[in-house]
């Protein structure tokens, strides 16, 4: 094929498809000067907490100085980054890689009358450890670079002046942190490092009486509202469909609600029910949606169900990665843009891969209906020849290690991915478009998958919970979750559990001038055309996946949404800017798709 294998072999999955016949690939090319691809600010720069939205807000985005850490002191600031794009994206203006430890600085005064009894300073995320000071008084620190916290500034701040605001970060790639897919030295599946703030900064300031949270139960009888805060009663306003408000008092705790005559939420019927809930120092606005998803028995297969009727998953793997952003993308508007391509495409879900997103994400999911299925991010180690070569070129190998309870991990890496799994499900229970978690992910960091299951299971019972993606299944889990690459996805026995193709496809178009590299890149199998890629993908679809439908597969998700660096094989370029596919003939796919799935549970 005009390669080397062993100049490949380093190469995680590359060295798969140079031994599968019949694929072709281009990563033998010379990868050449890494090129910067722009993408336009398209708006939607709103409040970056939909779910707890206040009127208190003082942005802390912008223009940041950054610093080098000398015993452990802040030392010269010599550069700038602009947050929340991470300094290693183009976005930032600091574009390049970034020491372990280095410190952000930021200056601010607080606009007259905006500070009341209580200020919060909040991190939309900060990667990997932050540790936090205000005016010389330490805050405290936050480990692990996915999840929201913040501060009560109160006593540090200077109501009356400018504050001095500091952000030590430590990001050393340290595998007892969730990492994902990155990599001191990208390459492949492997994709940049990024470290410090990736997500918005802000202040907001609240009474003495305030809410500090909101969450909604729905188990397709009752709703219940539970409120936590430091007043003794709320006041609830709610808006019902038919226009009217009601208004309810809430007591701190569990709140039941009645619903006459409730709307579903659905792709096809986002409906999102809009609340306020006030007290005397605060009022904070939120939503709730009405859905269930479960699996039942439809004739004599296993299939998932939504509101009580089965439905099929015709998903895209999504790895929120923007060619000039990295992690963050130019503005969220695009979180909007992505999903209306993808339905337009005739996609309902996302498979959010191996990352937590803001949660602009998850609300424009909410929103415009689009389904998420979120993994969990990976910590841990890998094994190339064990989670991917073995499994990948040999299928009968996936079922090799029965057993993950003797998996050599670390006990302090073992409770971080356990603790902040458990973080991230309660981060995202309230979030109607969020219907399946991802344990484990082609046994990136496997271990005791089952008894693991167990413990998030119970944060979040309301879910599909897919154990272990791709392979190396164990005995509990509510799917089966296979991966296809390199060969036709093979025919599928019928499962105590409903069959989910979790990946497949991957099929790589070059589009030159939006290539990061112009030689290089990869993905499993080559076509030179729009028409090509279509006509593949389209044929892969009729071929191998519509005839299990009947079989019992409740879902499929393709790779991918966009390019990813040196991975080629999105449906969409990295900056977003050509659509490598026939978007007619793609949703004419998904609606055959639908009907098929529609006649096989109408049989029965």
């Amino acid at each position: 094929m005009g390669f080397d294998f062993w100049d490949m072999l380093w190469k995680p999955r590359l060295v798969a498809s140079s031994m599968v016949s019949g694929i072709q690939s281009t990563i033998g090319a010379k990868k050449g000067e890494r090129k910067y691809l722009p993408m336009e600010h398209i708006g939607g720069d709103e409040y970056p907490r939909p779910r707890f939205v206040r009127d208190s807000f003082f942005s802390l985005d912008g223009k940041w100085e950054i610093g080098d850490v000398v015993s452990g002191k802040a030392g010269v600031f010599s550069r700038s980054a602009i947050v929340p794009y991470p300094p290693q994206a183009s976005r930032s203006g600091t574009f390049g890689k970034m020491a372990e430890e280095f410190v952000y600085r930021r200056y601010f005064s607080l606009p007259e009358g905006f500070v009341k009894d209580t200020v919060i300073l909040n991190f939309g995320a900060v990667d990997q450890k932050a540790e936090v000071y205000l005016n010389g008084v330490r805050l405290g620190e936050h480990e692990g670079g996915y999840l929201p916290f913040s501060f009560d500034i109160t006593k540090a701040l200077n109501t009356g002046g400018e504050n001095e605001l500091l952000v030590f970060v430590t990001d050393t790639l340290d595998k007892k942190y969730p990492y994902g897919k990155q990599a001191s030295d990208p390459s492949g599946m492997w994709y940049q490092q990024i470290s410090g703030i990736w997500q918005s900064v802000w202040i907001e300031s609240v009474g003495h009486e305030h809410v500090t949270a909101l969450t909604y139960e729905w188990d397709g009888q009752g709703l219940k509202i539970l409120v936590d805060g430091t007043a003794d009663s709320y006041e609830m306003e709610l808006l019902l469909p038919d226009g009217m408000k009601r208004t309810e008092r809430l007591l701190p705790g569990e709140n039941s609600i009645r619903l006459d005559e409730p709307r579903l939420w659905s792709p096809e019927d986002p409906y999102l029910y809009s609340y306020t809930v006030r007290c005397a120092g605060d009022e904070v606005r939120s939503y709730f949606a009405l859905r269930t998803v479960g699996i039942k028995r439809c004739g004599n297969i296993n299939r998932i169900h939504l509101n009580g009727k089965p439905y099929f998953f015709h998903g895209v793997l999504d790895q929120g990665y923007f060619s000039d952003g990295i992690w963050t993308p130019p503005s969220s508007g695009w979180y909007e843009r992505d999903i209306l391509a993808m339905k337009e495409l005739g996609f309902n879900t996302l498979r959010k891969h191996l990352k937590v997103e803001p949660e602009r994400f998850y609300y424009d999911c909410d929103r415009l209906g689009m389904f998420v299925f979120q993994d969990m991010v990976n910590n841990g180690s890998y094994s190339y020849i064990r989670d991917t070569i073995l499994p990948t070129l040999a299928p009968f190998y996936r079922g090799h290690r029965k057993d993950d309870r003797g998996a050599r991990v670390e006990q302090e890496t073992k409770d971080f991915f356990i603790n902040h799994s458990r973080e991230i499900i309660r981060h995202l229970k309230g979030f109607p478009s969020v219907v399946y978690y991802t344990v484990f992910n082609e046994g990136w960091g496997q271990f005791e998958s089952d008894r693991v299951l167990d413990i998030l299971r119970a944060e979040d019972p309301g879910k599909i919970y897919d154990s272990t993606s791709g392979w190396y299944v164990q005995n509990n889990s509510d799917v089966e979750s296979v991966h296809v690459y390199f060969h036709k996805v093979p025919f599928l026995k019928l499962w105590k559990t409903p069959i989910i193709i979790s990946e497949f496809g991957g099929f790589a178009l070059r589009c030159r001038k939006h290539a990061i590299f112009e030689g290089g890149g990869y993905g499993y199998g080559e076509v030179k055309s729009s028409e090509a890629l279509t006509d593949r993908i389209t044929r892969t679809y009729r071929e191998e996946i519509l005839p299990l439908v009947r079989k019992g597969v409740c879902g499929s998700i393709y790779t991918q949404l966009a390019d990813v660096e040196e991975e080629i094989n999105g449906l969409y370029t990295y900056d977003r800017a050509v659509c490598k596919v026939d978007r007619v003939k793609m949703k004419e796919l998904a609606d055959e798709l639908y009907a098929e799935f529609e006649r096989a549970v109408l049989d029965f």
